[in-house]
């Protein structure tokens, strides 16, 4: 991993290891505009309902939710544009073969800015069921009350 001091955490898509099992994940550059690039500097994203999907070769992020800058003019960047991801052209050419496969699906699971230039953190998921959420609400639960139960122990 890079050093700690560079990277400064912008926003992170909680959800998606609640609602995916992530098998691969990959690091790409987004191209962005200048008031997008400010709106990210104050923290003001969103990475909710987005997703990632290959159009004509090329990575594209839908639905991203990134802030208007507020001291913006007219020339202020739209919310919710679509906006290119970069990456290696083999990377990608990997990712069109695993993505036509059944179930995986492309999805950001951290923004942050490593040594100035604005990045994401691309997850290649698939879908959990109920009973996998279920079960890993319950192995977090378990491993909570052994840490508690542990910690007391320590207390005595």
């Amino acid at each position: 991993m890079k050093d700690a001091t560079s990277i400064k955490m912008i926003t992170e898509n909680r959800k998606a290891r609640h609602d995916y099992h992530v098998h691969e994940s990959y690091e790409t550059g987004i191209v962005l505009t200048g008031t997008e690039v400010k709106s990210l500097r104050a923290g003001k994203a969103n990475l909710k309902d987005a997703y990632a999907r290959i159009e004509k070769s090329e990575l594209m992020l839908h639905n991203a939710h990134i802030s208007p800058y507020d001291a913006g003019n007219r020339f202020n960047h739209e919310p919710l544009r679509t906006r290119k991801l970069l990456m290696h052209r083999s990377e990608i050419d990997k990712l069109i073969g695993k993505t036509k496969e059944k179930g995986y699906t492309l999805v950001p699971l951290k923004m942050y800015f490593a040594h100035g230039l604005a990045k994401l953190q691309l997850g290649l998921v698939t879908g959990k069921k109920n009973y996998d959420k279920r079960q890993d609400m319950a192995e977090r639960d378990a491993k909570r009350e052994m840490d508690r139960a542990f910690r007391d122990r320590q207390k005595e």
